[in-house]
């Protein structure tokens, strides 16, 4: 019963939002046919009435929009358009024009009051059917919570370089992964802060992990999994912990401020680390996931992949919250409950790596050039994947997945 007077609320609510951005519609458009306007840009409105040319040109963008709901999420607040019509007025517009234009805007003022609570409310319920005010929503939230948690952590990133290279393996059913992680532009806030990147596979194997560097050999510690040619020169203080199926690396610098920001990239290698087929009746996803542990600007989460690896597979991205239960083993549907509606896409960065690049991390096409360089693989045999996102949720676990092929 009280989920069917929820449905009922919602359905109301929408129905109400769309009759009152109908009403405004018509009533403002009727205002704007009613003035001496010679042209139809922003400029020329503010000009001819004496009004903000900003506001002209949200007015203007929302008369253009192709629904109702569109419409209420460009439009002005109710003051904003009292004053226009005021304007308006002392132009010469009819008086019955006018009043029904008001009233159109007391509606609207009414709704917003009455019913929702205020401007934000409606901006909220509108994401739910407007893509770009969903796109707008999510950013203002995530640029506020980086803003809050970096103060609150002591450290930020301008970003996160999370990069997963899948390979066939000398093992013929399994795949060798390469993970090149990094942060980019790292700043302490102060001194003490912790910061901490790390790789782990939620599959376990008999033999545990064993990373190792670039040239094969075991992967100690600092001096072996960093990167120098594309971290901060000198070299930033890095520690690896080995704790079971995962790799934690731990930056050790004690300078803290803006002239502390450092660079640092590692590169681990996980020689036969997945399976490369499923059995003929398992439903089981292969995937790779970055996780945000450090407030930052952008994450770049790149997912590259052998033309012989998932061949003709496009991958799904699914971004999981992971403050109750911890890391999501993607497979668990027990964990489909933490998943994060959001805007995120995944790009295809086509066939070839030999021209990748970024905005995000310096050097970027160098970089991936020196680790396929390293360990003799052809860039031209690989596919691409990229998942950008600005303000990353910290905290959050984005997963690319995809369907392996049947065992042969």
């Amino acid at each position: 019963m009280a989920s069917t007077q929820k449905s009922r609320d919602a359905k109301g609510i929408e129905l109400r939002i769309n009759e009152t951005g109908d009403i405004l519609r018509r009533a403002l458009q009727t205002v704007l046919n009613e003035l001496p306007v010679r042209s139809a840009g922003p400029q020329a409105l503010a000009n001819q009435i004496n009004v903000d040319k900003v506001f002209a040109s949200r007015l203007l963008k929302a008369m253009r929009a192709p629904d109702a709901m569109s419409l209420m999420h460009r439009i002005p607040g109710p003051e904003p358009l009292r004053r226009f019509l005021r304007a308006a007025s002392r132009r010469g517009i009819d008086r019955p024009v006018a009043e029904a234009a008001e009233r159109a805007v007391d509606q609207f003022a009414s709704l917003i009051r009455d019913e929702l609570g205020d401007r934000a409310a409606l901006s909220a319920i509108l994401s739910a059917w407007v893509p770009e005010a969903r796109r707008e929503l999510e950013l203002r939230n995530k640029q506020a919570a980086f803003k809050a948690i970096s103060q609150l952590k002591g450290v930020w990133a301008e970003g996160i370089l999370a990069t997963a290279i899948l390979s066939p393996s000398a093992d013929a059913g399994r795949l060798d992964l390469v993970w090149i992680s990094g942060l980019i532009g790292l700043r302490r806030l102060h001194p003490r802060a912790s910061v901490k990147l790390a790789t782990r596979r939620m599959v376990r194997n008999d033999d545990g992990r064993h990373p190792q560097t670039l040239d094969g050999r075991r992967s100690e510690g600092m001096q072996n999994a960093l990167l120098e040619e594309f971290s901060s020169s000198p070299p930033p203080a890095l520690e690896v912990h080995r704790v079971g199926e995962v790799v934690h690396y731990t930056w050790a610098a004690c300078g803290f401020g803006p002239a502390s920001a450092t660079d640092f990239v590692v590169a681990e290698v996980n020689r036969s680390e997945m399976r490369r087929f499923i059995g003929a009746h398992e439903k089981r996803k292969g995937f790779a996931f970055a996780e945000v542990s450090v407030p930052a600007k952008a994450l770049q989460f790149d997912t590259i992949v052998h033309r012989d690896v998932y061949p003709g597979a496009h991958p799904t991205l699914r971004i999981y919250d992971t403050a109750l239960e911890g890391v999501a083993d993607i497979n668990d549907p027990a964990r489909d409950i933490d998943l994060l509606a959001t805007t995120e896409t995944i790009e295809s960065l086509g066939e070839g790596v030999e021209r990748i690049g970024s905005s995000t991390v310096p050097r970027y096409g160098d970089l991936i050039a020196h680790v396929c360089g390293r360990l003799h693989w052809d860039r031209s045999e690989f596919r691409a994947y990229r998942c950008q996102i600005d303000y990353p949720l910290y905290g959050a676990q984005v997963a690319m997945c995809f369907d392996p092929p049947r065992e042969p």
